[in-house]
Formats: structure tokens, C-alpha cells, sequence
């Protein structure tokens, strides 16, 4: 319902109701949403994972993506825990995009062990993702 709201508030009212179905179902949309919502993602390195803080009630907690190397050039995208209040928010994607980026970044191929990124690789039919995904 808040995204309901949020488009609304968004599209005038003369904006035809077609475009509006669009734009709820966009997922630039609800990445746009994400980031400005969230902030940024970070890459911690030494632990081998991406970050998101996030502000549950007035605490600190996080969404979290982790990965490993199974060989010089490769990963394994082992997970993405998100916290339940911010599920189907777009978090997963956001981080799911940011590891994405990394493999092409570092020219690194990946196995993706977590259902959701698996996913997000096939909703997201970038031809570069494509190319670094070990099957």
C-alpha cells in the first residue's frame, strides 16, 4: 500500500492508468526507491560479503550478501539474508546488483548457490551477467 502511495504521489493524476501499472511494476522503479531509502551498499573485502545498514525501529541491523572464492577467478554467491521487515523491498537486489557488478569489475566467473540471486540473474537479463555465470 505505501507504494501505492508513493506513486501516486509520484504520477499526476492525468497520467494514464497504464504508465501507472508500469511504473509499480518496474523494477528500476523499486531499485529507485531502495537506494534512496537505504543508502548505499558496501563491499567488506576481508569477509567476503556486501552490506546494507539498515534502521529497524530505532536499531541497527543489516542485509547481508555473502560470497567465497573457490579458485583465482571464481566465487561462489553462497546467500542473501535480509532482515524480515524488509523483505520485498528490493534490498536483496540491491544487493544482488552490487556483486553483480563486482564479478564484471574483477572479470570473475560465479556459481550461485542462493535461490534469489539465481533469480534476480533471470529477471535482470543483462548479457554482460550472463557471461560470468558458471552453470
Amino acid at each position: 500500500m505505501a507504494l501505492r502511495k508513493i506513486i501516486i504521489q509520484l504520477c499526476p493524476l492525468e497520467t494514464p492508468r497504464r504508465s501507472v501499472n508500469i511504473l509499480k511494476t518496474s523494477m528500476a522503479f523499486r531499485l529507485f526507491c531502495s537506494i534512496r531509502d537505504f543508502g548505499p551498499v558496501k563491499h567488506d573485502r576481508p569477509n567476503f560479503r556486501f552490506s546494507i545498514c539498515l534502521d529497524v525501529d530505532g536499531k541497527q541491523d543489516s542485509a547481508v550478501l555473502h560470497y567465497k572464492f573457490t579458485g583465482e577467478k571464481e566465487v561462489d554467491l553462497l546467500s542473501t539474508d535480509v532482515p524480515e521487515s524488509f523483505r520485498g523491498k528490493g534490498v536483496a537486489a540491491l544487493l544482488s546488483k552490487a556483486a553483480m557488478d563486482f564479478l564484471m569489475e574483477e572479470n570473475l566467473k560465479a556459481s550461485i548457490s542462493c535461490w534469489y540471486i539465481k533469480k534476480y540473474v533471470e529477471e535482470n537479463p543483462h548479457s554482460d551477467y550472463k557471461n560470468l555465470i558458471k552453470y
